[in-house]
């Protein structure tokens, strides 16, 4: 139902609940931001946590996600007559991207992402994914270089540091994806038979040369964000700094075992996430990527 809202809406435990639960690593790294910047961050990833969370689940839910992208749409409309959704993850980002000037081209290429995860799901080229990773994680870099108030001359390494980011999301996840009917790392055309696990063990050389080859392209496009992390103000350096060290450090620990994405989901803990933003607010020097 929509309604008239007499005032904007806030950001609730909702959010915070549904970033914490999508996201270990940038959550943790996320509450180290300025209060008022935290508060847009839990807005921008509350809401891309929720549409994501229609296409994830198991079996997908299509028609929830088109009816979310509705809902959105209508209160995106209906915004200067004070037209809300009654869902604060909605309301909140429709005001948020009011406030900020989203350009209405990056939303709709992250909502055409995540169609493409119902309609499009194993990908043969490098093009292919790419085009996905544009909405899924460029624009996402985009949004947060924008409520930041960075200058355009960001956009650049903003994307770049997203594009990286989700890459290691796609290599450590490549058994869940596997299951889920979903391949996102082509290696001359479509990889699903070689993210099998018991594939990969019978032709351990061609699955280490495989995630070595997409291990250096993250590297590549890592290197094309860091100018663009030691120019951020200090203030907003440390939470990407330290998320930006644990994509390296997940990278890192698949590089040396490849075989670790067979047997559990490599991601940071809690306490690994406190001790690297203390070293970055200290200026310790974390090894390279």
């Amino acid at each position: 139902m929509m309604a008239s809202a007499r005032s904007g809406p806030g950001v609730t435990g909702v959010h915070r609940e549904t970033f914490r639960r999508g996201s270990t690593t940038y959550y943790n790294s996320s509450v180290f931001f300025p209060p008022a910047v935290r508060t847009d961050v839990f807005a921008l990833y509350g809401f891309v946590r929720v549409a994501d969370d229609y296409v994830d689940r198991v079996p997908q839910d299509a028609a929830g996600f088109r009816d979310f992208r509705r809902r959105y749409l209508l209160a995106r409309e209906g915004q200067g007559a004070g037209v809300v959704s009654a869902d604060p993850i909605i309301d909140s980002f429709v005001e948020l991207s009011r406030r900020h000037r989203f350009p209405e081209e990056w939303i709709d290429a992250f909502f055409r992402s995540m169609e493409m995860d119902i309609t499009h799901p194993v990908y043969e080229t490098l093009e292919e994914t790419l085009e996905y990773i544009h909405g899924s994680a460029e624009v996402i870099g985009l949004f947060m270089a924008t409520l930041l108030g960075l200058g355009r001359s960001t956009h650049r390494h903003a994307m770049m540091l997203g594009r990286a980011m989700q890459y290691i999301n796609f290599i450590r996840d490549i058994d869940e994806d596997r299951r889920l009917g979903r391949s996102y790392l082509p290696w001359d055309g479509p990889a699903v038979e070689l993210t099998d696990s018991g594939y990969a063990r019978a032709h351990a050389s061609e699955f280490r040369r495989y995630l070595a080859h997409h291990l250096d392209l993250y590297q590549g496009w890592q290197r094309e964000a860091a100018p663009g992390l030691r120019s951020l103000p200090r203030r907003y350096r440390i939470p990407i700094q330290t998320a930006s060290d644990m994509y390296a450090w997940t990278a890192r620990t698949i590089r040396a075992d490849p075989f670790v994405v067979f047997r559990r989901k490599v991601k940071p803990t809690r306490s690994r996430i406190v001790t690297r933003v203390l070293r970055i607010a200290l200026g310790i020097p974390g090894p390279r990527s």
